[in-house]
């Protein structure tokens, strides 16, 4: 395993000794770490944090960690960036109570979710906005399917959208049981 795999590794234990609450925590290190509060950690605010923490790093060690988790190529990391890098992995269960998830909404079986699919199985006519007359069950749809779709927002949610979604919930519950359930119960699985 290399240095940086090793250290993911190491920070990612000493959430995971404090539970979920340890994951949710990483935000708040995260904000401690941004010393110059753009939002964003350079090679060496995470340094200097890691360090906090026991994980000496030297600055190629600490930009190799930069590079592996800014997916959007800023050469930073913002908090979204820093916090999947270090959401634990989902085990079977999680993993396939989410695909049947997945699968109840995919209503044309074709592994994208869009709106269309989605009016087979959420109901908005009682959305408040929508007897108010503020959206259209449309409108409604669209922004539902958001809450899953990448940043792009292209109407569309794949699996793995739907999964990187559920991986950070799933971040914040310290048993498969009790996400499973919570699952079970929100999509009438």
């Amino acid at each position: 395993m290399d240095t940086v795999d090793a250290t993911v590794e190491r920070l990612r234990e000493q959430c995971l000794s404090r539970g979920a609450s340890g994951i949710q925590g990483l935000a708040r290190f995260f904000r401690r770490l941004d010393q110059d509060r753009s939002r964003s950690l350079d090679a060496r605010e995470l340094q200097q944090g890691l360090a906090e923490l026991g994980l000496a790093l030297d600055m190629a060690e600490a930009e190799g960690v930069c590079r592996r988790w800014d997916r959007d190529g800023s050469g930073t990391l913002d908090l979204e960036e820093f916090l999947r890098a270090l959401r634990p992995p989902m085990s079977q269960a999680r993993q396939a109570v989410i695909a049947a998830a997945f699968s109840k909404l995919d209503r044309s079986g074709d592994g994208v979710v869009t709106v269309d699919d989605l009016r087979g199985v959420y109901s908005c006519h009682t959305h408040p906005k929508v007897q108010s007359g503020e959206w259209t069950e449309e409108e409604v749809l669209r922004r539902f399917l958001d809450n899953f779709d990448s940043s792009e927002k292209d109407g569309q949610v794949t699996l793995a959208e739907f999964q990187d979604y559920y991986s950070g919930v799933s971040a914040s519950m310290d048993t498969d049981e009790e996400f499973v359930a919570m699952m079970t119960s929100a999509w009438r699985l």
